[in-house]
């Protein structure tokens, strides 16, 4: 009897046991189930249609695997086909064939996955995932590694994962983040791999990161970091940094000695080459190109024991290399290309040897074919040096009025606040009330991520009017039911035409057209994001109207834009104006150029999302009562185009949003073309202006073709450099077309120059009076 209930007691223990395993595997299987349902079906997926409940050996492909112990799932894979470079234009909505459809959730998504409590490893990469990961990630407190790379996450990079204590791994390469850089980062003590490639980040590198004695690479590559780069050598197990591509500028910090890649091109980093990077055994790649380097070449480098390849490209570095020079055997590649450097060329890096060297650009007394004279790099030199002395003086003189302004300021408001308090002090308080009102159908969650992320929009929204939605009624009355006596003109973006509203103001109302159906709750999103491109040298949104004509929501083909009235003409009008007062002088169109470039820089590199292919003409350039230019017809691919992958337009590799980017840059060349000739383009167009650049390249040439009011109001100097920002920009080849950044950089250092020459000619002309 005893044995016979013993028996009976391990029995009904193990099958209560089996089915407990069952139900856990059960409820696993149903979570793996719903992630591919909320995947929308990927094909990696399809071998799970045959699973018969056994996902945990299930066989693993280089697209999925699925990892279990004790019947949990562990480790978890998937590889899909949507790639989130193919649309660099993504702004924030779900975009056919490339994201997850429109009803996808990723905080559900989220929660869901958060129910595989034991995941140690998750890795969802190129699965069109899109919208800001939410902060409930971190309930999977378990994670050892995520890689969420190639989707479309955006805003910031939640603060709720440095909970995960375990993390030693996290990738979110090739998504939209474009918030600052997290900097909480040191939470994560265990954390060995940190990469957010390929984003908007934008601020300055975080200096937490210096505390994570753990991390083995650090990447950060094309992304908006500015400011300068923090001492990293207490990271003694860092093996590789790549910060290409960003604004990181100062002197290169101290390295620690473990690495062995870094790469650093394509910065602003000034000073020398420390002796330190000399010094670095273990390092292998060494990328320097594009940043504003000076000094001598330290030649420890190129005998490091392990360095393979050394790239000192584009930079300002000077002196002589010794002939004695010692090259490492495991050189195979160095370019010290377009530098100012002089002598002869090493031993070491001669023909002779088998390794690859480029030197081109240089003063170096061999191959004269492809080297300066002695005297450009000489004179190269100075010619750098001297303008940072004027704008370091320049910087203290702003920097010492504005502390007296603050000063100033200060006192008054002091004593303002004394008089009002003595003034209030005898009245009742009320309580203040406060309104957030947010548009209908539009989640604040989308806003704040949507939102601008530029200063400069800061500063140009303070004051600005409120985006308001207009009655269609409105409308017609402001222009007496759209009367040919308020019609401004027509083109291909609809009609335009002049109103006064109400109170007053006078508006300028967009009757645009739309070549593909939205719904209201769509277009009202693009038209909400159209609305926040506030920049002062913008022509101002102030609202608009949807004209659904009593009809379904999904066959709205109009939409009216109301825009500030600008009442001084375009740019091009007042290039062709003759009469004295009307003139622009060469300053002056360098100031309408600068303010408009900024616009277009900020409609680039400020807002989320951003807006490219901007109908960059003269004529689309307004002036107002008191000669600031503001662009109008700008955004409209946010409304007008669907951000459907355009395959076969980029250039080569290059993405689509490069190839737009690259647009607007050669459009902006022809304005500036046109500011240097004047009436003469009256009618000839592009052709005719392309024909005419060979003529800048000599004085009787100039003489000829630009503007003699330019020629009277403008010095060389100031002149050549926009001539030489002006042929690169309208480039046949689109690769060698400068970046906006770079276009505007050299408009303001020609107004700098001629502002500098205009006062010293005003100087000498009240000491001649004296």
């Amino acid at each position: 009897m005893g044995y016979s209930n013993w028996f009976l007691v391990v029995f009904l223990s193990w099958v209560f046991s089996v089915s407990r395993t069952h139900q856990l595997q059960s409820s696993q299987t149903g979570i793996l189930l719903q992630i591919r349902k909320y995947l929308e079906y990927p094909l990696v997926l399809e071998n799970w249609n045959n699973y018969n409940r056994d996902f945990c050996n299930l066989a693993p492909t280089h697209h999925m695997s699925v990892t279990c112990q004790n019947d949990s799932v562990t480790e978890l894979k998937i590889m899909g086909d949507k790639l989130s470079k193919v649309s660099r234009e993504f702004n924030g909505f779900a975009i056919q064939n490339q994201t997850l459809s429109e009803s996808f959730s990723i905080d559900s998504f989220v929660v869901t996955l958060a129910r595989l409590s034991t995941l140690r490893v998750l890795s969802l990469v190129s699965l069109g995932i899109w919208g800001p990961l939410p902060d409930k990630i971190h309930r999977l407190s378990s994670l050892e590694l995520l890689d969420l790379s190639s989707n479309f996450m955006f805003g910031a990079v939640p603060q709720q994962l440095s909970r995960l204590v375990n993390l030693q791994s996290l990738t979110l390469d090739s998504n939209f983040f474009n918030d600052t850089p997290p900097n909480w980062l040191d939470s994560l003590s265990k954390l060995q791999v940190l990469s957010l490639r390929n984003n908007r980040l934008k601020g300055q590198f975080p200096s937490s990161i210096c505390r994570i004695r753990t991390l083995t690479d650090i990447a950060f590559s094309h992304n908006e970091l500015f400011g300068r780069l923090p001492d990293l050598s207490t990271l003694t197990s860092l093996h590789l940094l790549d910060l290409r591509d960003n604004h990181l500028d100062y002197e290169l910090p101290p390295m620690p000695k473990g690495l062995s890649t870094v790469l650093l091109n394509n910065n602003s980093f000034t000073g020398e080459i420390l002796d330190q990077f000399g010094k670095l055994n273990q390092l292998q790649h060494l990328d320097l190109s594009f940043n504003l380097l000076r000094g001598t070449l330290p030649s420890a480098l190129f005998s490091l024991p392990n360095i393979s390849y050394l790239n000192l490209a584009s930079n300002m570095l000077t002196g002589e290399l010794p002939n004695h020079l010692n090259c490492g055997g495991k050189l195979g590649f160095v370019d010290i290309s377009t530098n100012r450097l002089t002598g002869l060329l090493p031993y070491c890096l001669g023909t002779t040897s088998n390794r690859v060297v480029k030197f081109g650009g240089n003063c170096l007394s061999i191959d004269i074919q492809h080297q300066h004279p002695q005297s450009y790099c000489k004179a190269a030199y100075k010619e750098r040096k001297s303008p940072m002395r004027k704008e370091i003086w320049l910087l203290i003189a702003v920097i010492g009025g504005a502390f007296v302004m603050a000063l100033l300021f200060l006192g008054i408001a002091i004593l303002c606040r004394r008089y009002h308090t003595q003034r209030t002090s005898e009245r009742p308080t009320y309580p203040k009330v406060v309104q957030e009102t947010a548009p209908a159908g539009i989640s604040s969650e989308l806003l704040a991520n949507a939102r601008l992320i530029s200063q400069a929009a800061k500063i140009g929204t303070q004051g600005a009017p409120v985006h308001k939605v207009f009655a269609l009624e409105e409308l017609e009355e402001a222009t007496d039911n759209f009367n040919k006596s308020m019609f401004l003109g027509g083109g291909s973006l609809g009609e335009m035409y002049r109103g006064r509203l109400e109170n007053g103001t006078y508006v300028a109302i967009r009757s645009l057209a739309l070549h593909k159906k939205y719904s209201v709750r769509n277009l009202n999103l693009r038209l909400d994001l159209l609305s926040k491109l506030r920049h002062p040298h913008l022509v101002g949104l102030l609202g608009h109207c949807i004209d659904a004509g009593g009809q379904d929501d999904s066959t709205i083909d109009r939409v009216f834009l109301i825009y500030e009235y600008v009442s001084n003409g375009n740019f091009r009008t007042h290039l062709s104006e003759s009469s004295p007062e009307m003139v622009l002088t060469w300053p002056d169109r360098l100031v309408i150029l600068i303010g408009v470039a900024k616009a277009v820089h900020f409609l680039h590199t400020g807002a989320m999302p951003a807006s490219f292919s901007n109908r960059l003409k003269t004529n689309n350039i307004l002036l107002d009562e008191h000669r600031i230019g503001k662009l109008s017809d700008y955004g409209m691919s946010i409304i007008t185009e669907g951000f459907e992958s355009l395959e076969g337009k980029g250039d080569g590799q290059k993405s689509w949003h490069m190839t737009r980017l690259e647009d607007d840059v050669y459009k902006f060349g022809f304005i500036l073309l046109e500011s240097l000739v004047g009436p003469i383009v009256s009618g000839k167009g592009e052709a005719f202006l392309l024909n005419e650049m060979s003529s800048f390249g000599s004085q009787d040439g100039r003489r000829r073709i630009v503007d003699p009011i330019v020629l009277t109001t403008s010095t060389q100097e100031s002149l050549s450099i926009v001539i030489s920002i002006t042929n690169k920009c309208i480039s046949p080849q689109s690769s060698a077309r400068p970046s906006f950044e770079d276009v505007l950089w050299n408009l303001q250092y020609a107004a700098q120059v001629q502002a500098s020459a205009d006062s010293d000619q005003k100087s000498d002309a009240a000491s001649s009076h004296s």
